[in-house]
């Protein structure tokens, strides 16, 4: 049973039974009020449904109106001494209705009890941000764009997980957490943007991918993330899954073979001879006898790409050599091919001032 929001059905339980006595006027409907608002509590504490949960806030509103409702035929009693059957029927029926339905229409005012700011929000609306996600940051520029819509629900089991990375003695994880932890409260900073960070949990799973797929699945809603095997899962048992980084492999721009772009080789490729590099949006592209140019900016033409689960590859070959080489290689054609021999062999090279006596070993 949640802990959570016990407050308001506690004062929601002592409103109905001081209502029950003053409508009655006897300890009997006192006590009735009494166990039927507390099962009515009881059992909204053990579900997690949401039709349930607006039958509940619609009571606290019911209640509410039907006190006044009280309060107003008592003042009337009590100024006028009469008693008006009628009045006594409609004034209770009107002010129940009014205070319901206010109450369920406006249910998101309910700091407690509240999954969505907007009353209008379908449950299939929902996004759950799990933990890689929030650290990895990138869905706080997406929502920026308002590409996202509904409402991003924040479970309180990830808020721990992001807590305890940030207190990790670990400075990797420890500065991870705290990136998160901004990149959250930078996310909640939106003004389009409707995020909750809601109650649920589950202390019967342990894991936290397993309790998001839970939700996710009691709520028909979608969990927004990064991680492949949390991905794997959720789809297996049903779940909608947007990954962010499909979407970023669906964004980078497509190149076709024959195509050329400068790229600068960092490092060298798992194959013979190959070069690696990478654009701006982090594809890796290998280039084909690259190695000889490492450290170097060469203008590539594509062979082919590859699609995979990580990422995209693009294969390329040497278009054009780099400049450097270019002059090194114009220069030596332009020398003498006397003189290049000589310094292929490791020969004489001419004197600024000319061949002086006995430089030649002879006298």
């Amino acid at each position: 049973m949640r802990r959570e929001g016990w407050s308001v059905r506690i004062l929601f339980v002592l409103l109905s039974a001081l209502i029950g006595y003053g409508i009655g006027g006897d300890y009997r409907f006192a006590l009735t009020g009494l166990l039927l608002s507390g099962a009515l509590a009881v059992v909204d504490g053990l579900t997690r449904r949401e039709w349930l949960k607006g039958l509940f806030i619609s009571s606290i509103g019911m209640s509410v109106g039907l006190a006044g409702a009280a309060l107003i035929l008592h003042l009337i009693k009590t100024s006028s001494q009469t008693d008006n059957p009628y009045l006594n029927v409609a004034l209770p029926v009107i002010l129940g209705y009014a205070g319901a339905m206010t109450a369920y229409r406006y249910r998101g005012l309910i700091p407690s009890l509240k999954v969505a700011k907007n009353p209008g929000a379908a449950e299939s609306s929902y996004k759950i941000l799990d933990t890689s996600v929030i650290i990895d940051g990138r869905i706080v520029d997406i929502c920026k764009t308002q590409f996202i819509e509904g409402t991003l629900l924040i479970p309180r089991f990830v808020l721990r997980e992001l807590q305890h990375i940030a207190d990790s003695l670990d400075v990797l994880r420890r500065n991870k957490g705290r990136r998160g932890l901004d990149k959250l409260r930078e996310l909640q900073e939106l003004p389009d943007i409707d995020v909750q960070v809601i109650d649920e949990d589950y202390p019967d799973i342990q894991e936290v991918d397993a309790k998001l797929i839970r939700l996710a699945r009691e709520l028909n809603a979608k969990i927004i993330t990064n991680d492949f095997n949390l991905n794997k899962v959720a789809e297996l048992q049903g779940v909608t899954v947007l990954n962010i980084n499909d979407l970023a492999n669906a964004l980078k721009p497509i190149v076709l073979p024959g195509e050329t772009m400068t790229i600068k080789i960092i490092k060298e490729g798992k194959e013979f001879n190959q070069g690696v590099g990478y654009l701006d949006d982090g594809t890796m592209v290998v280039v084909e006898n690259g190695r000889q140019f490492l450290g170097q900016t060469v203008l590539v033409e594509v062979t082919s790409t590859l699609q995979t689960a990580a990422g995209r590859m693009i294969f390329t070959r040497i278009k054009e050599e780099p400049k450097e080489q270019q002059r090194e290689g114009q220069q030596e054609e332009q020398q003498p091919h006397g003189q290049r021999e000589r310094e292929r062999r490791g020969g004489f090279r001419p004197h600024p001032r000319g061949w002086s006596r006995g430089e030649d070993g002879r006298g």
